[in-house]
């Protein structure tokens, strides 16, 4: 059984969980211990406990640190990205492509520890200089979602880290193997005891008591819209710093000056790829009239011809679904766009394969409409809807019809509509003739209205959650 990293230990558990990989139900991936609230709780103590020598150490020895851990997980990329893809399902390419953002992550992070940043300005009033600084903020709880569970725990625990802060690393329930396999390699890269410490288990329980423990000065959630909604209610009644990342309804709009072979590939790759299950996903299709007939014609094709199968397998373009829970869930959803009255043009099925396993053929749904329950709630699987527009102002309102703000793309050859697009889109990135879901590690993530809520993530801009700001005036 893979145990807990706590105060620099491993430590057991008396209960254990299973990991099973969704491209064959009979493989088990391996026994993981599932926390308790006291081990919970001794975990918070460890960090709180850590936090104020590492806030005191040097800059060169946090860009060490996450320089080591980021050099071996490159190095080990490939046994890395084998163990992803079997736990989450995405295909082997895309797990290697996760794991090797994961360690470019950390090296970025080990450059941004030697450049944190102030200011020296001169005050008002005369004999009076002031120095404005950054500080750790403390205690950081790390809550990480299933469907990047390499990359999307490495851009929180990296800037924590390299920005002087302890860390509690809750992972998600159903790929406990990812998070050990990334906690073994931060428990060798020289941390002082407590820095960071790993705790697996069920949300209601662990999650529950990092967000209740007043010790825990900073929470970083990705999730479902629901649970961010309960950690910003949890952490604004004992005033914590919050950061959420959480749904999207990521609108794709394909104007009749696009080309359309570029625009059905930013659409497949932007849907369906990773099965689906990234925040980022294109799940709404916005063609204008005009080339509509001929984007869905070419959309049905390319969809047909995906490959559905072992996400080990090579040739493979769709892994499995990566749970019975979420596999149910998408096939509710196509229920009830076929109920609503969407025109179900391929796809939707539960496959088999040699290996028992979560497999759903990519579904696209034509002649929608932005106000049925498939274009506006997130589903979070392979299933896109394709919505009619009568021209470009038809099409933007559609874009921003929508409770959620993370990503919206283009496809258009016109730079007067691109560049009204760029400023009118209610989203927090903007994509252009390319997919929306790829994103890169140096830049900020993150979005409006429902889908996001405090300070950017990744880049230069994770130090405004990760650091506090002092300003000292001093007298001459």
């Amino acid at each position: 059984m893979k145990n807990h990293y706590i105060a620099g230990q491993w430590h057991d558990s008396t209960e254990a969980a299973i990991s099973i990989n969704p491209s064959d139900t009979n493989d088990a991936i391996g026994h993981y211990a599932q926390a308790s609230a006291a081990q919970a709780t001794e975990a918070i103590t460890a960090a709180h406990a850590a936090a104020p020598e590492w806030a005191r150490s040097t800059p060169q020895q946090r860009a060490d640190a996450l320089d080591r851990i980021g050099s071996e997980i490159l190095a080990r990329r490939e046994d890395l990205g084998r163990l992803l893809s079997s736990e989450e399902g995405k295909t082997l390419p895309e797990g290697i492509g996760e794991v090797t953002r994961a360690g470019n992550i950390f090296k970025y992070f080990a450059g941004e520890a030697l450049r944190l940043r102030g200011d020296k300005l001169a005050s008002v009033r005369p004999g009076v200089e002031i120095e404005v600084t950054r500080e750790p903020v403390g205690v950081v709880g790390i809550i990480a979602p299933w469907n990047f569970p390499m990359a999307i725990p490495a851009w929180k625990i990296a800037p924590a880290l390299a920005f002087g802060n302890a860390v509690v690393f809750k992972p998600a329930e159903i790929v406990p193997g990812c998070a050990w396999a990334l906690a073994e390699i931060i428990s060798r890269a020289g941390l002082p005891p407590g820095t960071f410490n790993l705790v697996m288990g069920r949300g209601a329980e662990v999650g529950r008591v990092l967000l209740d423990d007043r010790r825990v000065d900073a929470i970083s959630f990705t999730g479902s819209v629901a649970t961010g909604r309960r950690v910003a209610q949890a952490a604004a009644q004992r005033m914590a710093k919050v950061q959420l990342e959480m749904g999207g309804k990521n609108p794709m709009v394909v104007l009749n000056d696009a080309d359309i072979d570029i625009a059905v590939d930013c659409a497949v790759q932007s849907a369906f790829f990773s099965t689906g299950q990234r925040c980022t996903a294109s799940s709404r299709l916005i063609v204008e009239e005009g080339v509509y007939a001929a984007f869905v014609s070419k959309l049905q094709q390319r969809t047909a011809g995906l490959r559905i199968g072992h996400a080990l397998e090579a040739g493979t373009d769709i892994g499995p679904v990566a749970s019975a829970e979420q596999l149910a869930q998408d096939l509710r959803y196509v229920a009830i766009g076929q109920e609503e009255g969407a025109r179900l043009l391929c796809g939707g099925d539960q496959v088999s394969r040699k290996a028992p396993g979560y497999y759903l053929t990519p579904a696209v749904f034509v002649d929608c409409s932005n106000e049925m329950r498939i274009c506006r709630e997130e589903i979070f699987g392979p299933v896109a809807t394709v919505i009619p527009a009568r021209d470009y102002e038809h099409a933007l309102a559609l874009s921003n019809d929508t409770e959620f703000g993370l990503a919206a793309g283009i496809c258009s050859t016109s730079l007067k509509y691109v560049q009204h697009f760029k400023r009118h889109a209610q989203a927090g990135m903007v994509m252009v003739n390319v997919p929306t879901a790829g994103v890169d590690y140096h830049v900020p993530f993150g979005g409006r209205k429902a889908s996001s809520l405090g300070a950017r993530e990744q880049g230069s801009y994770a130090a405004e959650f990760y650091t506090t700001v002092k300003t000292a005036y001093i007298a001459g």
